[in-house]
This record gives structure tokens, C-alpha cells and sequence, in this order.
């Protein structure tokens, strides 16, 4: 019996001590989450307005503004950004990215994965390992964006992006990414980067009337890159504060399913331990009977 008690004290201490860990983690991510949170919301309606007149110019246009990076072609050679984190412990945000980048290759592009022309372009620890280790082709060169993370290393990704587009070595670039809702909440997404996507206007809907100086077609070409870049940083910004949401919110669950935990073992301890001295205490009667007898 004493075995099996000093088991379940070892087990109540190992518990304990979990539980302390997963406090401290949940602490710390709420901490990075509220910077990540206030970066996010301040950026978002700055990125989605460009991201809106882009679309609205590029569609109302002739064809000719833009450049190389407006045009469709066949699609042949797909590249792929797929934004998961550096570290685990968040639930399922990283399985749940990786699925659905999975997920969109055999939904939209088997055709070019069985030729051998879908690319991966990890933002991250976690989807560089696991693309790397099951022989996917990826672009190897920025998954630690993280480790410093700012618009400035995020606009080299997208620089880079670019310039393979324009010169034909993919013809559809679609990030992968969560988009951050709340601490609780985050959605997975799938956005179109390149080429930029067109807006298709309802019947009877005015079209947005701009004005120019110096010429459309200067301009457009002159912000179009800082836009892209713009896109490209809001969506790392929106995966780094679900990245921080998941991790306090698994944290917080493991936090509560260690003390459930606790509270069984405990009654089962104080059991154990009542079992115990009732156990020596029928002994100790049953010796004093055995010597009065």
C-alpha cells in the first residue's frame, strides 16, 4: 500500500509542477498577445483600404496598368505561403494550417503537384520542418521571419515573391495564413497574393472614381509593390497574434485540465491513505485480541 501511495504523491507533485509551467506560459503568451493583438487591429483597416483601391483600379482599368503582376496566365506553377509558428504548445493552429494548405494542393492543384510545380514558401518554424521532411519543394530561405520579426524583412519576402511572378517562375501565389478573430478564435484563410486580385462590381453599383496626379499608370506602379508588401506583412501580423491567442487559450484549457486532474488524485490519495490506517488499525485489534485471548 505504501507503494502505491508514494506513486500517486509522485504523480500529485509531477501534476503540480505542469501546472505551474502551463500558468506561466499562459501569463506570457497574454502578455505577447496584447502587443500582437493592438499591431494587428491597427494595421488591418490601413492594409485592407490599399488592398481595396489596388483591386478597384487594377479592375476598372484596361489591362495595361500594373505590369506583369496584374496578368493572369495559365497556371501552371503554383507557390504557396503557408504562415505557422516558430514553437508548439498552441492546440491545433499549426496541424489545422498544414491541413489546409494540404488540403488546397489536392483540391485545386493536383495536377501541378503531380508535375512537380507546387511550391512551398514557409513563414515558420513548424511548416518548414514538416514540408522539408515529406519532400515537398519549398523555398527555404525565410522561414525564420519570426525571430525578428519587421515590415522590412517581411517586405524582402515579398520582394522576392514578386520578382519570381514577373519573370515566370509561378503563376498563382495564395497565402496560406489565420486570420485573428479573438484570444479564442482564429480563421484559417487562403488568400490570392499574385496575381492581384480583380474586384467584380454588382449590377447597378457605381464604380470608385479617382483621381490621379501625377498619371494613373506612375502611380499605380510606383504603390502597387508597397501595397503587396503591405498584404503580405498584415497577414504575418494576423498569424502572429492567432499564434499567441492559441498558445494562451491551450495553456488556459491545460491549466484547468491539470487541476481536474488534481482533485482525482487526490481523493484517490486520501482513500488510499484511509484504506491504509484502517487496515493497520484492524491489525493493531486483531494482535491485542489475539494476546488477551
Amino acid at each position: 500500500m505504501s507503494g502505491a501511495l508514494k506513486e500517486v504523491r509522485n504523480r500529485i507533485h509531477s501534476i503540480n509542477n505542469t501546472q505551474q509551467i502551463t500558468k506561466a506560459m499562459k501569463m506570457v503568451s497574454a502578455a505577447k498577445l496584447r502587443r500582437a493583438q493592438d499591431a494587428i487591429i491597427k494595421m488591418r483597416p490601413y492594409a485592407e483600404k490599399l488592398q481595396e483601391m489596388l483591386s478597384n483600379i487594377v479592375s476598372n482599368s484596361d489591362g495595361s496598368i500594373g505590369g506583369s503582376l496584374t496578368k493572369e496566365r495559365p497556371v501552371e506553377k503554383v507557390l504557396l505561403i503557408t504562415i505557422t509558428s516558430d514553437r508548439g504548445l498552441c492546440g491545433g493552429y499549426n496541424h489545422g494550417l498544414i491541413k489546409l494548405t494540404k488540403q488546397i494542393i489536392q483540391e485545386r492543384y493536383a495536377d501541378q503537384q503531380a508535375k512537380g510545380n507546387v511550391t512551398i514558401l514557409p513563414l515558420g518554424k513548424k511548416s518548414y520542418e514538416h514540408f522539408s521532411k515529406n519532400n515537398f519543394k519549398v523555398v527555404d530561405n525565410y522561414w525564420t521571419i519570426f525571430s525578428d520579426l519587421s515590415f522590412e524583412n517581411v517586405s524582402k519576402i515579398s520582394k522576392y515573391v514578386m520578382n519570381a511572378y514577373s519573370e515566370g517562375e509561378y503563376d498563382k501565389v495564395e497565402i496560406v495564413y489565420s486570420e485573428f478573430v479573438n484570444a479564442a478564435v482564429q480563421r484559417f484563410e487562403c488568400e490570392q497574393f499574385l496575381p492581384v486580385k480583380k474586384t467584380v462590381s454588382s449590377k447597378g453599383e457605381s464604380k470608385a472614381d479617382f483621381i490621379f496626379e501625377p498619371d494613373q499608370e506612375a502611380l499605380v506602379e510606383e504603390l502597387m509593390p508597397k501595397i503587396l508588401n503591405t498584404q503580405l506583412f498584415k497577414s504575418v501580423l494576423d498569424a502572429h497574434a492567432s499564434e499567441h491567442g492559441a498558445r494562451m487559450t491551450a495553456m488556459d484549457k491545460a491549466t484547468d485540465n491539470a487541476e481536474e486532474l488534481l482533485k482525482t488524485l487526490k481523493i484517490s490519495y486520501n482513500r488510499a491513505r484511509q484504506a491504509a490506517i484502517t487496515t493497520e488499525l484492524t491489525e493493531i485489534v486483531s494482535g491485542a485480541a489475539a494476546l488477551q485471548g
